[in-house]
């Protein structure tokens, strides 16, 4: 079990993808997880097979959070990290941009992840201690075409970790952006069936390594921000 052994996480979009496979492998290393997910069926049906705690949340549903957070904060006896990885995506050119894409992309990505990081701030606060690991992308970092409205909520995401970095370092609480470059998931697929495997992308294995390692990490010591390249994508 070692050091995560009883370890409090709550997992956005834990149901599938880089989520799934973060809170299955912490679930195995003893930890007590918490996963979020808009689809409650799907949600209840993932958290029995890896013996999770579903939390029904849609993040966007913004006067809901405060008391959904609470209930993971119940349910675990606290919460000792926060993984931000509900995210969604939409790409248009720039003459077909349209400003519902953007209040889309930012309510799930901006507005719902920081409200949610803000009620669990709080307890942070109080036990002065805690991670919080936001899902950024290698989207942060560099724009790519029809890329302007999801790239515009990831760039904001490390802009907001950089923030909240140095706000709350007194308080002894760890704030780490991982950025991706392409996994196959759910991601960006209306019916939210995951995509096979293939063997020049990353896979939510990777990524689920990358978190756990930097949760895993002496407490005194963090890691600001980590991009996450496939070896070869070519």
């Amino acid at each position: 079990m070692g050091e995560l052994s009883g370890l409090k996480v709550l997992i956005t979009g834990g149901s599938s993808g880089i989520g799934k496979a973060t809170a299955k492998e912490l679930v195995q290393k003893g930890a007590v997880v918490c996963i979020t997910g808009r689809d409650k069926q799907k949600l209840d049906q993932v958290a029995g097979e890896i013996n999770a705690i579903p939390i029904h949340l849609d993040v966007t549903k913004y006067n809901a959070i405060a008391v959904k957070v609470l209930d993971a904060f119940h349910s675990m006896s606290g919460i000792d990290v926060l993984v931000n990885n509900a995210g969604i995506g939409e790409f248009s050119k720039l003459e077909d941009i349209k400003v519902a894409q953007f209040e889309r992309v930012f309510s799930t990505n901006v507005y719902g992840l920081t409200m949610l990081t803000q009620e669990v701030a709080k307890f942070f606060k109080t036990q002065q201690h805690g991670t919080i690991i936001n899902i950024g992308s290698t989207a942060a970092t560099n724009g790519f075409s029809s890329g302007s409205v999801y790239c515009a909520s990831k760039f904001a995401l490390r802009g907001l970790t950089a923030c909240w970095r140095q706000e709350l370092r007194k308080d002894n609480i760890r704030v780490m952006l991982i950025n991706p470059s392409e996994v196959t998931t759910a991601f960006n697929i209306k019916t939210r069936k995951e995509r096979e495997e293939e063997e020049k992308k990353l896979t939510p294995r990777e990524v689920s390594h990358a978190i756990i390692s930097a949760i895993k990490m002496d407490k005194r010591g963090f890691v600001p921000e980590l991009n996450i390249w496939a070896t070869n994508p070519f």
